[in-house]
């Protein structure tokens, strides 16, 4: 989005971004920006709570004032809602640590073939290209490479780098693991889906793992992918 609002600047229309990633419009530095401290998929804050969103979409417009740009202002945390669950703020249980993530992809294959069929073939799962059946190798993929381990996948297009794949089959996994609990218990909420995945299954600390290894690297292209898989 940063690079889009710099187009329109300099087409002359005036621009204001809300940025769900604070190095993004660092970087790119839009002439507006509105850093928010939510969930991807969020960037008005909590759903259903048209009150706080104007608020920040407020906050967003009150950055047309500004006299000179660039300008990236925070949106403040004190003011955020106070329902979002965020990878971070979760607790692992025990039993999540002493789990194996392929073992519990076995274990909810059926629900996601249900969650298939109940949906007439919907799904988030496919950025990959590794079929489902074949999730267990793609775990103990990126189990390998959360160790710094040297691996690789045969599905990976040549022009993907590892990282970036490495994060599609993250984005996959998730899906699988939402869409398979749906299935299994269509009465929970999203915060309790998140803190299902986050805190109580191996695959949210694989993921968590994965994040912390790239971040390790020092590399600042892997920490930008890092920031997009367990925020």
């Amino acid at each position: 989005m940063s690079v889009i609002a710099r187009v329109f600047e300099e087409a002359g229309l005036p621009s204001v971004v809300i940025a769900l990633i604070k190095e993004h419009a660092e970087k790119v530095k839009p002439s507006r920006a509105l850093f928010v401290p939510f969930p991807y998929g969020y960037p008005m804050g909590k759903p259903n709570d048209a009150e706080f969103q104007h608020r920040v979409i407020g906050a967003a417009l009150e950055l047309l004032q500004r006299s000179q740009g660039p300008v990236l202002e925070d949106f403040p945390d004190e003011a955020g809602p106070t329902e979002f669950y965020q990878a971070s703020a979760v607790t692992s249980t025990e039993d999540a640590i002493k789990k194996d993530a392929a073992n519990e992809v076995t274990a909810l294959r059926a629900f996601y073939e249900r969650w298939i069929e109940d949906g007439n073939g919907r799904t988030a799962v496919g950025l990959s290209g590794i079929p489902q059946r074949r999730f267990r190798g793609m775990v103990r993929f990126l189990q390998d490479f959360s160790k710094g381990e040297e691996t690789d996948m045969k599905e990976r297009p040549q022009d993907v780098p590892l990282p970036q794949y490495v994060r599609y089959c993250v984005d996959d996994l998730k899906a699988f693991f939402f869409e398979s609990r749906m299935a299994q218990r269509p009465q929970d909420s999203e915060p309790e889906l998140q803190t299902w995945f986050w805190g109580d299954t191996a695959a949210g600390q694989l993921v968590a793992a994965i994040a912390k290894h790239m971040v390790d690297t020092g590399d600042e292209a892997m920490a930008r992918v890092a920031n997009g898989i367990a925020r």
